[in-house]
């Protein structure tokens, strides 16, 4: 098999393997790693129907990840594809009212994050064996809430690595919040900022380009890397599950093989949907890949206009995940539409940090056909949650609401009545409050644990272990900082 190499979207210099791209993160330039071409799937979509999530996981990756050896990639796969998750299949598709969820949120942080975080600190431990990497490797995170806890479930207590979180300290779901600041681990740091998610993801992309931090660090055993979705580690996992949606669709006789379907994802940094075009570039019929945005519609406009403009109010809505205007995965979008130009590339990323925006020309909007952009505000938000429980007794979180809608209102407008999957990427109970009030107003002002057993009573779906626990769990992490003071606090956590 051939070697598969990735590159910077900012540099036409180095190539690096898969196992260099996962610990480094990012590029030294700051660039993105890609892989050079997409491999297509080793077999038909009919022969793929009939394996587990598991043996997905394994055909799916051992194309792009083409320096580990099987037997590393099934330890990887079998050690975080268990029964962490509640449910055999791992990813459920559940049809309401004429729709396909792809039930993303059966892990241990009830989040699609758990998709990809199970698995990246086993390919990361693997990877940095492979490379006899001797530092300890500190995972620095940003979070608008979902990714924190999932990397810090997968990273607490992983031998050789310490991981350390930032999220916004009243950007968060109440849930969310508490599930971070309970966390165990002694390897693990949480840390509230006063601002938003783009300020947390651009302190923590200032240290990554650091480079008088990085020698600081290579001096006392410590490397950096990421668990954001910039890291090609938990990109290549999320292409596994449409490929095995698609693969349950017809392994139930609700589409011929080949059909094609479209899929509706709710985006933020945009790395879920990234993950939808690889798995449709590699050979799953997709039609159209619908981009579902909250009120911070920057990319709804950027689909729109050919303009990315994040020069706006930053928005704090019911669907946190997606309070984002720096959608940092759009990067590997860009620079592919670019005809892999990675100057082009770093020039339009380079207007993007100096003045907020920048602009694509027609030529490379016409390779976006693949793509439709909806927005939801939230009261459709909010009708739509309502109006689906109300038809079939199904409760969708504020996120795949978004999507829901976005997906629905697509089919309407042009008529395309191909089968449609919307990633369902956080479990109601996540955002009980914001849920149950859209259900019916009477549940306002109820505590948010007393909500979630009313959901478990109205959905009969019971509370998930990931909510329960946190009931009465101590708060750990109560360190909170301004944005000039991240590196500080970093430094400090690691005895620099």
């Amino acid at each position: 098999m051939n070697e598969l190499l990735y590159g910077s979207t900012r540099g036409a210099g180095e190539k690096v393997t898969a196992s260099q791209a996962i610990l480094k993160g990012l590029a030294d330039d700051g660039g993105l790693f890609v892989p050079e071409r997409i491999p297509a799937l080793p077999m038909s979509m009919k022969e793929l129907s009939v394996l587990s999530y598991q043996e997905t996981a394994l055909a799916v990756m051992k194309e792009f990840l083409t320096d580990f050896t099987e037997d590393e990639l099934r330890a990887c796969i079998d050690g975080a594809y268990d029964d962490k998750f509640d449910t055999e299949e791992i990813v459920p598709l559940k049809e309401a009212d004429g729709v396909y969820y792809l039930e993303l949120f059966h892990g241990p942080t009830i989040a699609f994050k758990d998709m990809a975080l199970s698995i990246l600190p086993y390919l990361m431990v693997t990877a940095a064996k492979k490379n006899q990497i001797k530092n300890e490797i500190v995972i620095l995170t940003a979070t608008s809430g979902d990714t924190g806890k999932a990397a810090l479930a997968g990273f607490a207590d992983v031998p050789g690595t310490k991981i350390i979180v930032f999220y916004p300290k009243d950007g968060v779901s109440p849930i969310q919040k508490k599930q971070m600041v309970t966390q165990k681990g002694a390897n693990t740091f949480v840390v509230g900022i006063h601002g938003n998610f783009d300020d947390a993801q651009s302190g923590v992309k200032a240290m990554f380009g650091d480079a008088e931090l990085k020698k600081e660090l290579e001096t006392c055993g410590y490397q950096f890397s990421s668990a954001n979705s910039i890291n090609i580690g938990r990109l290549v996992p999320q292409v596994v599950y449409y490929v095995y949606a698609y693969g349950q669709l017809l392994r139930r006789g609700a589409i011929a093989e080949g059909e094609v379907i479209n899929v509706t994802v709710p985006t933020g940094n945009f790395g879920n949907i990234l993950a939808a075009y690889y798995a449709k570039l590699a050979g799953v019929p997709i039609g159209k890949l619908i981009c579902a945005s909250n009120e911070n519609k920057v990319l709804f406009d950027f689909f729109q206009t050919g303009a990315y403009d994040r020069n706006r109010d930053f928005i704090l809505t019911s669907s946190p995940s997606m309070d984002i205007l720096i959608s940092s995965n759009l990067e590997r979008l860009v620079y592919k539409i670019a005809g892999n130009d990675a100057g082009r590339d770093a020039a339009l990323m380079k207007a993007l940090s100096e003045t907020g925006r920048y602009e694509i020309t027609d030529q490379m909007r016409e390779q976006l056909s693949d793509f439709a952009g909806g927005f939801a505000g939230e009261q459709e938000t909010a009708a739509e949650i309502k109006a689906v429980y109300e038809k079939t007794g199904y409760v969708l979180d504020t996120h795949t609401a978004v999507a829901s809608f976005v997906g629905r209102t697509y089919r309407e407008t042009t008529k395309d009545d191909r089968k449609m999957v919307v990633a369902s990427t956080a479990s109601p109970y996540k955002f009980t409050r914001s849920v149950m009030e859209a259900i019916d107003g009477k549940y306002d002002g109820m505590e948010d644990f007393a909500l979630a057993d009313k959901l478990a009573e109205l959905s009969g779906v019971p509370v998930p272990a990931a909510v329960d626990e946190i009931r009465t769990a101590e708060v750990l992490h109560k360190t909170v900082c301004e944005v000039p003071e991240m590196k500080a606090v970093v430094k400090g956590f690691l005895g620099l």
